[in-house]
């Protein structure tokens, strides 16, 4: 007779995650950094492991520098830096880059609370509760639903490892496509990814 062998729950392990390490909150969930219990044990500085990597670091970079120079700068701001994003009370979410309407938007010391018109991800950097989420897709897609249902109206969330792009659309079906496609930012931006890295002699 087979035996199935259960996956603990994060929470059976770690009775409270620090809230230094918590990168996201998604419909209650805490999402922490990957490599926290790393952290949490010592074996590693918390600088080693809040920070990305170079290739998805010059991605981020270069996906912002383009749309600064393509969008209308009158009337969006781009924000960066894992912007904060407060939803509700049971999800703050965290943005690689983020494009937002200027008109009606209140800048201060806390957590975005607007919907971003556009947001773009780099990459999957949180710890993954196998309990909460099976796999990371199923990440993804919790996370792009509920900024899509929140406002947003596009979700562009670009994997490394697959060379792979998957837009979520407010009003049109999701697809997944690869790095050299040309895809609709907002208005007449039209990013292509794999053309970026080209122009910057960067293989991919």
């Amino acid at each position: 007779m087979a035996i199935t062998q259960q996956v603990p729950r994060r929470r059976a392990k770690v009775e409270k995650i620090p809230e230094y390490l918590v990168r996201e909150i998604l419909n209650g969930k805490v999402l922490p950094y990957i490599g926290y219990r790393e952290v949490l044990s010592k074996e590693k500085q918390l600088s080693e492991i809040m920070g990305c990597s170079s290739l998805q670091s010059i991605i981020t970079v270069l996906i912002t520098l383009f749309l600064g120079s393509r969008i209308n700068r009158k009337k969006y701001f781009i924000a960066s830096n894992e912007a904060g994003l407060h939803l509700d009370k049971k999800s703050n979410l965290s943005n690689d880059v983020a494009i937002y309407e200027k008109e009606g938007l209140v800048l201060n010391n806390n957590y975005f609370k607007v919907a971003p018109k556009i947001a773009i991800e780099v990459d999957i950097r949180v710890d993954l509760d196998p309990d909460d989420h099976t796999d990371k897709f199923s990440y993804v897609l919790e996370k792009a639903q509920k900024m899509i249902d929140f406002g947003t109206q596009k979700v562009i969330w670009v994997m490394t490892d697959s060379k792979s792009i998957i837009v979520f659309s407010k009003t049109e079906t999701s697809i997944i496509v690869n790095f050299d496609t040309d895809i609709l930012v907002l208005d007449d931006c039209v990013l292509n990814l794999g053309q970026l890295l080209k122009d910057e002699d960067i293989a991919y």
